[in-house]
């Protein structure tokens, strides 16, 4: 028999959870047919056959985890040549077909689900065949399965386990507190100029950029044991997304060099793909600055951000509203965004700071 272990699957990952087999002892497979997905602290992933064979042996369950480098599948006949003829369950687009109970509802269409959905709707026992999405796109989200599992409740009271993304954010949360040396400056935007219907997370964008140019310090990664700050030329901005599943921080790639409709298809994919967890673990890794957009939920203001070493910043938007101020010695109404910096003091001062937030005001202020 021949062992197929659990590859690395991306920078800094050490495991991965199991969340369900395409295949099955007995079945023959080719090469590159997926054989599992897993659930990293990033992303869901299909692992696929490194080669042709028939599976003897599954070494793990659905809901366990498994370490980088551990026995994953177990092949006889490996390496030989194969038929073509595929066995098992195989990824169809959004949908994992099982040869024993295919995921389709009653007219036939296909159910679509990601892979953690489906997991969850195991564990709760809920039929996907016999709900409805909520998405426009028609992909069952996590929140769809438990609305119809009458489980809200009940999952967020069973105690479980943090895992995958929540227990990657917890860790992270944990690692950033020990490490990082936070401070936060906070101000309010003037955006009376803007037209109705702007583009809120674009503009934000752009200013982040013009920050930027200003204090180029912010756009870094800080290495706190080597003691080495490394300046970044281009600004990959890492975008929070809150999912049913935790907050996911997908990468807006190469923001300075991009114009507004270029900028709003990327956030859209972006969001999209990290909501539905279609997102592709390269897209969660390599973020030079952060925004967080709170005021898209409602929130009017929030201090103290989470620095995510090696980053060095990050920036936080509130909701939009309108303030009285005074203007020429007359008290009058303008719309404002409120704005808060955090960053890590041990490489950034407060002048660097507050310049940088002034340059993102300026930039703000600007009419559309």
């Amino acid at each position: 028999m021949k062992t197929f272990d659990l590859p690395d699957l991306g920078e800094g990952l050490h495991e991965a959870e199991i969340v369900a087999w395409h295949v099955a002892p007995g079945d023959q497979v080719v090469a590159d047919q997926p054989l599992v997905s897993v659930e990293t602290d990033k992303a869901i992933v299909e692992v696929p056959a490194p080669f042709g064979g028939r599976v003897a042996k599954l070494f793990a369950e659905a809901g366990t985890t498994v370490a980088v480098g551990a026995p994953l599948v177990g092949f006889e006949h490996a390496g030989t040549e194969d038929s073509g003829t595929v066995a098992g369950r195989v990824p169809d687009g959004d949908v994992v077909v099982d040869s024993e109970r295919p995921r389709t509802r009653s007219g036939g269409a296909r159910v679509k689900a990601a892979p953690a959905v489906r997991a969850l709707a195991e564990r709760l026992g809920v039929d996907l065949t016999g709900i409805e999405s909520s998405n426009a796109d028609g992909h069952i989200t996590a929140d769809d399965v438990k609305r119809a599992a009458g489980a809200d409740e009940a999952v967020t009271a069973t105690g479980e386990r943090l895992r995958g993304v929540r227990r990657a954010m917890a860790q992270r949360m944990a690692e950033a507190h020990a490490s990082v040396v936070p401070a936060t400056v906070c101000d309010e935007a003037d955006i009376d100029g803007w037209r109705e219907g702007s583009d809120v997370t674009v503009r934000l964008v752009e200013a982040i950029v013009a920050g930027c140019a200003v204090t180029p310090s912010m756009n870094a990664w800080y290495d706190g044991a080597r003691e080495t700050l490394t300046l970044h030329k281009r600004i990959e901005l890492g975008l929070a997304v809150d999912t049913s599943d935790g907050l996911l921080v997908p990468v807006l790639r190469n923001i300075g060099a991009r114009e507004r409709a270029d900028l709003r298809q990327g956030v859209d994919a972006l969001k999209r793909d990290a909501t539905s967890r279609r997102i592709p673990p390269e897209e969660l890794r390599g973020a030079t600055i952060t925004l967080s957009n709170f005021g898209a939920v409602g929130v009017g203001r929030f201090a103290g951000l989470v620095v995510i070493p090696p980053q060095v910043a990050i920036v936080g938007a509130g909701r939009i509203a309108a303030r009285v101020t005074l203007r020429d010695g007359r008290a009058v109404e303008r719309r404002t965004l409120p704005l808060s910096l955090t960053f890590d003091h041990r490489v950034v001062n407060g002048g660097e700071a507050v310049r940088f937030l002034a340059a993102m005001m300026e930039a703000l202020a600007q009419s559309d």
